[in-house]
């Protein structure tokens, strides 16, 4: 069937302005169908597009990690949204950590104000079968969408719960006890770490098992996803768990002792002017009072001022492996598209990149031109691999070398493999490029 050249778009977030943008920008008219501000999400606060709710970091900016290489293939492919989070970066060591009002706000001037797209602030509810339709509605998708997304699929929904880390003030941090540095020296010591000698730890240890969390709804079964685990989760599997996580202190050695300390906690900053930071690794569902009480409980955060707290939600997301194919749209229904976390492939980059590559994958429809199509030697191919490829136990993956295709040599230096996947996907990723201009 041959289909108008106009889109529709659904879902403001990171996968949905990063395809809005890449069909606008080839002349093809969109519409996208954003619920906010009329209709908020229990984890959204902003009226602003691509709003980071869970952290403001978008993962390591290095080559040795495969997150990292994401982000350098999505800068070869004129990616919009990694170019403004460039452009936004707060000091973060190693990660590529933004200013989230700063991100947001360019973001949604540039998308509104574009003169290929048209913004229509409603819940969208109605798949029409005469047009395409890019659904990125993210993991917090209205229930009534994911009914006619389960009636045309035929599926029920996957689910897990996600969480997001507390926010506090920087001028509420008491530096007496607290030290600027990054982990084993790299970077200019952005993180402020919070130190914790053995008895703090276990003190802590203790009030933090103990405290009260918000309930889950009783019918549903909870459901945690690793990357996102919730601090009192991660403490409750082991007295000692959390010094090999979020609270190990290996790299860091305290200025004010020349020691290594027992447990560190740290904070990352969350805007441009460094007023607002972050507990890194602190996702949590304690309720609001039992996280002020247990989190002061930090050498340096006795006083902290918490602007926002951390909070707990569901996450749904379809079956992709079963539903689409390697174009991202479904297989018993061509003219609707799937991109963003609803796909499972999780975190901010892989939102961003499947947003792109499902809105090269549509231009390139519209154009009577071939599929769009990267091999799983490049980052992206390799999620988009993993998103598609039938399994029959499926859940939310990020960015990873090890869905990455091996290399043909043996290479024993996990640094030195890394580097070397990287820039295998690279060289692969520029000479894709060309032959697709070349067409």
């Amino acid at each position: 069937m041959t289909y108008p050249k106009e889109v529709i778009v659904v879902g403001a977030g990171l996968a949905g302005c990063e395809a809005a943008y890449q069909l606008a920008e080839k002349g093809i008219k969109v519409k996208l169908y954003e619920m906010k501000p009329k209709i908020k999400t229990e984890a959204h606060s902003k009226d602003y597009f691509s709003e980071l709710v869970c952290s403001n970091s978008l993962g390591s900016d290095s080559l040795e990690n495969a997150a990292g290489l994401m982000k350098e293939e999505l800068r070869l492919l004129g990616s919009l949204l990694v170019k403004i989070a460039d452009k936004n970066r707060v000091p973060a060591g190693q990660a590529l950590a933004v200013d989230r009002d700063t991100f947001s706000e360019e973001i949604t001037s540039i998308i509104t104000n574009h003169e290929n797209i048209e913004v229509i602030e409603e819940e969208f509810t109605d798949i029409p079968d005469d047009k395409i339709v890019l659904i990125a509605s993210g993991p917090l998708t209205s229930e009534k969408l994911f009914a006619k997304i389960s009636e045309l699929t035929g599926e029920e929904s996957l689910y897990f719960y996600d969480a997001a880390a507390p926010i506090v003030t920087f001028d509420s941090i008491n530096m007496n006890k607290a030290y600027f540095q990054s982990r084993y020296g790299k970077g200019e010591g952005e993180y402020i770490n919070c130190p914790m000698n053995k008895e703090e730890y276990y003190k802590f240890y203790n009030e933090l098992i103990n405290a009260e969390r918000a309930e889950l709804k009783k019918f549903e079964k909870e459901k945690l996803f690793d990357a996102c685990m919730p601090i009192e989760k991660i403490a409750m599997s082991g007295e000692k768990t959390m010094t090999f996580g979020p609270l190990k202190p290996k790299g860091l050695i305290n200025p004010k002792t020349e020691k290594m300390d027992y447990a560190v906690v740290q904070l990352r900053q969350d805007d441009k002017e460094g007023k607002l930071y972050n507990i890194v690794g602190f996702q949590t569902n304690l309720k609001f009072g039992e996280q002020k009480r247990v989190f002061s409980m930090i050498p340096g955060l006795e006083n902290a001022e918490f602007i926002r707290y951390g909070v707990m939600h569901r996450n749904t997301f379809i079956n992709s492996t079963k539903l689409l194919n390697k174009t991202l749209n479904l297989r018993n229904k061509d003219n609707i598209y799937f991109a963003g976390q609803i796909t499972g492939g999780e975190g901010y980059i892989c939102a961003m990149a499947t947003g792109l590559y499902a809105a090269k994958n549509i231009i390139n429809r519209l154009e009577c031109k071939k599929e769009f199509y990267l091999e799983d030697v490049s980052a992206i191919g390799a999620i988009i691999k993993y998103i598609t490829e039938e399994k029959k136990k499926f859940q939310p993956m990020g960015p990873n070398f090890g869905i990455i295709k091996s290399l043909n040599e043996n290479i024993r230096d996990k640094k030195e493999k890394y580097r070397k996947l990287s820039q295998v996907a690279l060289e692969y990723l520029k000479n894709k490029i060309v032959e697709d201009k070349n067409e």
